[in-house]
Parts: C-alpha cells; sequence; structure tokens
C-alpha cells in the first residue's frame, strides 16, 4: 500500500478531498502583504483524472474572491460556497486522463473554524504562519485536502524585504526587487495537503550542527532575542536525527528546518521538511525538548509514511510518542519502560472509551491517543524483542517511505516479524477501548493491571497538552 490510492472519502471530514481525481503537483504563486494581511494568489494544479470520466469535481478553497479559472486552458462551471469549489468543465475529462486547473484568487486569509480552534492561516502580530493539521490548508490555496492525496509543491512568495519567508523543501531562489523579495521553495517529495508549511516573519537564520559529506542539512529561523535560549534547547537535534536514521532509515526528505514563532503556540505542529514552534518551548532548559524529537520522528512517520484518512492519526502519533520515548532512552533518561510505566498509570486513571485504531473526530487529538499509542508500540516491542521489533520498524519507514498506509496494513507488517501470534496483542490495544496490562519487556511476566476508571462517554475532545 505504499504508492498512490484512490480512497473514498475521509469518514472524519467528508466534505474535504475529492477521491475522483488525484493531484500530482501544486505551483503556488504568491503575494502577501502583512500590515492588512492580503494575500493573492495563482494556483496550477496538475492532476489526474480517476477510473471514470470526470464531469465535475471539486477543490477545498476558504473564503477568498475568486477570479480566472480555467480547466485545460478552458474557463469551466463553477461555484464557490461553504469552503468547496466546485468545477464543471467545458468538456468531460476522460478517465486517467491528465490535467490541469488554474485558479486565481484573493482576499485576507483566515483560519479554518475547526472544535480545534482555527487552523491554518494565522495572521501574528507581525507576520504569518500556517499549521493546517489536519483541514487547514484551504485557508490559504485551493487543494484535494485529504491525507491520501500527496503531491510535489513549488512555493513562490513576494513579500516586504524585512520577512524572511520559510516553507518546507529547498530553497530555489530569493529575489529582490525595490522593497519585496521573492522566495521560491521546491518540495519534491510527494506531499499531502495538510502538510505544507509556511512562515513570513521577523527571523535570524542558523544552522544546527555540520551535516557533513551525506548528511542532512538542518537549519532554523529564530527571532533574534530568543537564540540564546534556542541555541541550548535545540543543541541535541542533530544528535536525535543521527539515532533516528539509526533506528528509523534515512531521513526522508532533502533537509529539516525549524521555525520559532515569536508568539505562544498551543503545541508544536510537524510540516513536510519543517516544523513549527512557539516562543513558550523555549526556555533556556531544554524544557521542551521531547517535543523537538516528537516533531523530528514525524517526518518518518506521519509525513513520508502518510496516513490514508484520519481514523489511523494513532500511527502518527503513537510512533512519534514512542520515538520521545527512544530518546529518551538512548540519551540518557529514563527508559522507555519506565515512561510506558509512567503512561499506563496515568491511562489507568482515566475514561476507557477512547478505541485507538479509530477514535472518532471528537478525540481524535486527544491526549490518551497520544499516550495510548505510545503504549501500544511498546506492547509490540515487548511482544517481538528489540531486535525484531526496530527491524519491523526501520522496514516499515522503508517500505512505506512516501506512501500512504493504514492500521490493517501496519498490524499485518507487524505480524510478519512476530515468533508468536500477535493478534489477540493488537486488538486488546488497537480496537477495544479497555486499558490491557502494563506491557513487560520480551520474556518478562506481565504487570497486573490497576483497575481502570469507569468506563463513560465524557471524553475530552480538546488538543490538551500533547504535540502534534
Amino acid at each position: 500500500m505504499s504508492g498512490q490510492q484512490t480512497t473514498a472519502s475521509d469518514p472524519y471530514f467528508p466534505a474535504n478531498g475529492d477521491s475522483r481525481y488525484r493531484a500530482h503537483r501544486y505551483e503556488l504563486a504568491l503575494e502577501y502583504r502583512p500590515g492588512p494581511n492580503r494575500l493573492a494568489g495563482t494556483a496550477r494544479i496538475s492532476a489526474i483524472a480517476g477510473r471514470a470520466p470526470l464531469t465535475e469535481f471539486h477543490l477545498n478553497l476558504g473564503e477568498f474572491k475568486v477570479g480566472r479559472i480555467l480547466v485545460d486552458g478552458r474557463a469551466p462551471h463553477y461555484t464557490h460556497r461553504a469552503g468547496k469549489l466546485r468545477l464543471r468543465p467545458a468538456k468531460p475529462l476522460p478517465a486517467g486522463a491528465a490535467f490541469t486547473v488554474e485558479v486565481h484568487y484573493a482576499g485576507n486569509p483566515k483560519p479554518v473554524r475547526s472544535p480545534w480552534g482555527g487552523l491554518g492561516w494565522e495572521e501574528l502580530t507581525d507576520g504569518a504562519l500556517v499549521a493546517s493539521q489536519p483541514v487547514g490548508a484551504p485557508s490559504w490555496y485551493p487543494c484535494n485536502d485529504r491525507p491520501a492525496d500527496k503531491a510535489s509543491y513549488q512555493i513562490s512568495v513576494n513579500t516586504p524585504s524585512a520577512y524572511t519567508v520559510v516553507a518546507g523543501g529547498r530553497l530555489l531562489t530569493r529575489t529582490t526587487k525595490a522593497s519585496t523579495t521573492t522566495w521560491v521553495y521546491e518540495q519534491s517529495a510527494p506531499t499531502s495537503s495538510y502538510l505544507v508549511g509556511l512562515s513570513i516573519g521577523m527571523h535570524q537564520t542558523v544552522l544546527l550542527g555540520d551535516p557533513g559529506l551525506g548528511g542532512v542539512p538542518q537549519s532554523a529561523h529564530v527571532p533574534a532575542h530568543l537564540l540564546p535560549r534556542f541555541s541550548r534547547d535545540f543543541a541535541r537535534q542533530p544528535a536525535m536525527m543521527q539515532l533516528f536514521e539509526e533506528l528509523f532509515g534515512p531521513y526522508p526528505f532533502g533537509e529539516y528546518t525549524v521555525v520559532v514563532a515569536d508568539e505562544e503556540l498551543d503545541v508544536p505542529v510537524e510540516a513536510q521538511g519543517l516544523s513549527l514552534f512557539g516562543a513558550n518551548h523555549v526556555d533556556g532548559a531544554r524544557g521542551s525538548e521531547r517535543l523537538v524529537a516528537h516533531e523530528l520522528a514525524h517526518q518518518w512517520f506521519g509525513n513520508s509514511v502518510t496516513i490514508a484518512d484520519w481514523r489511523h492519526i494513532w500511527l502518527n502519533e503513537g510512533l512519534a510518542k514512542y520515538a520521545e520515548w527512544l530518546w529518551s532512552e538512548r540519551s540518557g533518561g529514563r527508559s522507555a519502560q519506565e515512561l510506558a510505566a509512567t503512561a499506563h498509570r496515568l491511562l489507568s486513571t482515566q475514561p476507557q472509551d477512547l478505541i485507538l485504531a479509530d477514535p472518532g473526530r471528537k478525540l481524535m487529538f486527544d491526549d490518551r491517543l497520544y499516550e495510548r499509542g505510545g503504549l501500544a508500540v511498546h506492547a509490540i516491542r515487548c511482544a517481538l524483542g528489540d531486535g525484531a521489533f526496530f527491524r519491523m520498524l526501520r522496514d516499515w519507514a522503508t517500505v512505506h517511505r512516501h506512501g500512504v498506509v493504514t492500521t490493517s496494513g501496519f498490524t499485518a507488517h507487524v505480524a510478519r516479524y512476530a515468533t508468536e501470534p500477535v493478534e489477540d496483542l493488537l486488538r486488546a490495544w488497537l480496537h477495544e477501548g479497555a486499558l490491557p496490562p502494563l506491557p513487560s519487556p520480551y520474556g518478562a511476566a506481565p504487570i497486573p493491571a490497576r483497575p481502570g476508571y469507569p468506563p463513560t462517554n465524557g471524553g475530552r475532545a480538546g488538543r490538551g497538552t500533547a504535540s502534534a
């Protein structure tokens, strides 16, 4: 299941995305003026029709004024309301045909409303920041907004020259004319719409470590007054990169960039080749180091290996949570077993109404999903033993590099590395609400579970303190 797939609508967000076609490439040419928060853009989308002729299709796009639209160079009939741009080409597009869509639009970008607050384009005190997970991408460009639809991107942004523009991918050119500068980034790896990150702000650029021959270039864009604290908080990121390449396989992109906004953010958020942190995550005491590890791990689990739809979000968050524990274990902190025990004690006092493999939209960012996800991965490690577990994990990231996956695909993958059946263990952790006993290291007796909290339907809907 590592290639592109055409899947049905996402059950959690049925209004987002269109499975009748897939995007192949986006070319975005944007002009942004921070003062009035004014964005004007042209999006050129290369796409391929699915198995049936396309008489009509849609893109997701926020509340912009739409100008000219072309499908294969001809004006289609279109409607634009409720965040959906419906297009009816002048002639039906044949099954399997390549086609292009060009959309000109302008307006004041604003976040997409969601149960977790505004998502996507956020106007800052001086600049802007994009963090789109899960459905914020239409806040700034028209897209087929579903995680399984991965495409390459070229993003050009023209803005006043005082600002630094950062996007995921390689900076191709930076051209200054008069008082404005145009930044052009290329992300050639297949990328989900929610993972296209962007930052426009007053930053200083620093390099993290020396990548050496064949190493991963790592840079950061940080407000000047935060640099002393940042240099301590992120000092061990190059060592994290080295460890995760050892455990998960080669870093899946060309470079890795960190942006620190000069404002507080509830949680850091990953984007493709890019992670976004708030000033509150920089304290000079490495107080958020686990989050540095978490966001870096998402480059393998979530960004390169991408879920087919949002039911499977535990595959992103559980594996990134476990990467936190592996970093702690390998860097002289608490062991994964100790951290698992702490997480288990916490979960045993909380409602046990969350089904990890299909938590529902309300609970998809619940703190319990992160903790139970990490515990599920630890349970697999305990069942397989370290040798088989780490082979399994590295192979999962390698076989599905730049692909699309599901929970059932993961459980089938895990079973191939087990010497004894693991179906019951996986069912208990992934498909049942009751908290299983704390996993024990390979060959050790299981530790009995403490009495659980009485089952209830009253879970917490917010993102809480977990990292995205």
